[in-house]
């Protein structure tokens, strides 16, 4: 493949900002793909939350301008030197915009800022606008979630832009619950036709403006992070909340590529996190990992072969904890300890403050975010146990596997497609998987897990198994490459 001009355009980045695990992979894919020989430069807004100076940003050019809800807004772009990572990161800097404690959402009440729409169509253009300005016509803009999709729908639509006209979008769902829909009033700020806001149309959805819609409808290819939850997306209600219809229309263009992660951060044998560096080839660190996790966490030394579970989370239904919720007592009652970090809903925090004082020498909750206790519980943990209702990709999944702490999932999306369901009479297998979203058949998986757990010999081939997988980026990068071409080739196709 000739070397391509790809733009990847994401809500939130690492290590610039992030909320979730699309920042993750917005921060590792433009670094894999520019390792493929191609110009790849990364945009992301200027956040309150982005250090400017840590990261050596220095504004380029002049102050540049877009029209939004019927006003010019001024914004500059800011970029991060290239360094080893190969790319160059640009940032759209607009302080009313994006000066703000939180990326999406006001924490004064709780819910999305109110101008989202305002913000995220803001943004679109002004991506457009910088590409344009500094003579950067990707052969690719890569978009990621709703906050991005209506770019997309800007190269088809409007005129402003035919610069764009050999530009293929590729447009990643990245979790099709967050959907970025608004009042039908807020059609009328994006300077568009307003025969274009009907049902049939790509910005309509129940009667209101749907960001994602537009992303959805007019990509050249769609993207999400697995091959299963491509499937279940189109499948029903449950998975595809309301888009199942309009993505099965669009079955042949969407595609499923699994996330890879990031060894240069997540890896044991060079996690400088960690207090015992440990390999496939040399495991016995991983013992003094899980001693250090116990008194990070209060957790009392139990026996020695008594098995931590891990939990590093989002608190939500979404992510199983109301399966959790229901078998907390009899959970506690099995021979384990759990060492549990994240934020989430506050019915969860106070279940697990609960748990904490009823059953302090079984559990440990850290309610926070806490990256050198995340990288320790993956290390000095056992097992990890992620029984979400649905699981477009997942990551923790992943870096269990390489730190050799085996998983206990839910076959659903990712999840489904990195674990094999362990067999330990044909020595098969890298984790536990039970089917149904039940909290009976989790415990059944917990159970069983313990189970194997007690035989040392089989265990540890298991978990030398599990480090030994490769989920690294380069792979998925070649399947985005693949994915690229196809879009580039549908377009060629369209143009003539």
């Amino acid at each position: 493949m000739e070397s391509l001009k790809i733009l990847l355009v994401s809500p939130e980045a690492v290590p610039y900002a992030k909320t979730g695990g699309l920042a993750d992979v917005a921060g590792a894919l433009p670094k894999a793909i520019a390792g493929h020989g191609h110009d790849v430069k990364l945009i992301i807004p200027l956040y309150r939350q982005v250090h400017r100076n840590n990261y050596g940003l220095e504004k380029v050019g002049q102050d540049l301008n877009v029209t939004t809800a019927g006003r010019v807004e001024n914004f500059r772009i800011h970029k991060a030197p290239t360094g080893i990572d190969r790319f160059e990161a640009w940032f759209v800097e607009h302080d009313g915009f994006f000066d703000r404690p939180e990326l999406y959402r006001d924490p004064k009440t709780g819910g999305d800022w109110a101008d989202n729409d305002e913000r995220f169509s803001f943004f679109a253009r002004a991506v457009l606008k910088a590409c344009q300005s500094f003579d950067f016509i990707p052969d690719i803009i890569h978009c990621n979630d709703w906050q991005t999709g209506l770019i997309p729908a800007l190269l088809k639509v409007d005129k402003t832009y035919n610069d764009f006209n050999r530009t293929a979008s590729i447009f990643s769902i990245h979790n099709i619950a967050y959907q970025g829909n608004f009042p039908e009033e807020s059609f009328a700020k994006l300077g568009l036709y307003n025969s274009l806001f009907a049902p049939g149309q790509g910005f309509e959805f129940w009667n209101k403006v749907s960001f994602l819609k537009a992303g959805v409808w007019y990509s050249d290819m769609i993207n999400t992070v697995s091959e299963t939850y491509a499937r279940e997306i189109q499948s029903s209600n449950e998975f595809g909340y309301g888009f199942e219809g309009i993505l099965k229309e669009r079955s042949a263009d969407l595609h499923g590529i699994i996330n890879g992660i990031d060894y240069d951060i997540w890896n044991p044998a060079i996690d400088t996190l960690i207090p015992v560096m440990f390999t496939p080839d040399k495991p016995a660190g991983k013992k003094k990992c899980k001693a250090a996790l116990r008194k990070a966490l209060g957790l009392p030394q139990a026996r020695k072969d008594v098995p931590i579970v891990g939990i590093i989370s989002r608190l939500a239904d979404q992510k199983g904890f109301d399966l959790i919720a229901e078998a907390a007592d009899e959970l506690l009652s099995l021979d384990l300890q759990i060492a549990l970090l994240g934020t989430g809903d506050q019915k969860y925090h106070d279940l697990f403050q609960a748990l904490n004082k009823k059953y302090p020498k079984k559990i440990a909750a850290l309610l926070e975010f806490n990256n050198q206790i995340a990288h320790l519980i993956e290390a000095g943990s056992d097992m990890f146990l992620m029984p979400s209702r649905y699981e477009p990709c997942g990551l923790n999944q992943l870096y269990s596997l390489k730190y050799g702490t085996i998983p206990i999932v839910r076959r659903t999306g990712g999840l489904a497609d990195t674990i094999e369901n362990a067999n330990p009479v044909k020595g098969t297998g890298t984790g536990f998987v039970f089917n149904r979203y039940d909290s009976k058949e989790m415990l059944a998986a917990i159970k069983f897990a313990l189970e194997v757990y007690r035989d040392k010999n089989i265990w540890e081939i298991m978990m030398l198994r599990a480090m030994r997988q490769d989920f690294s980026w380069d792979m998925s990068a070649v399947k985005y490459l693949e994915l690229y071409e196809k879009a580039l080739k549908k377009k060629t196709m369209i143009s003539l």
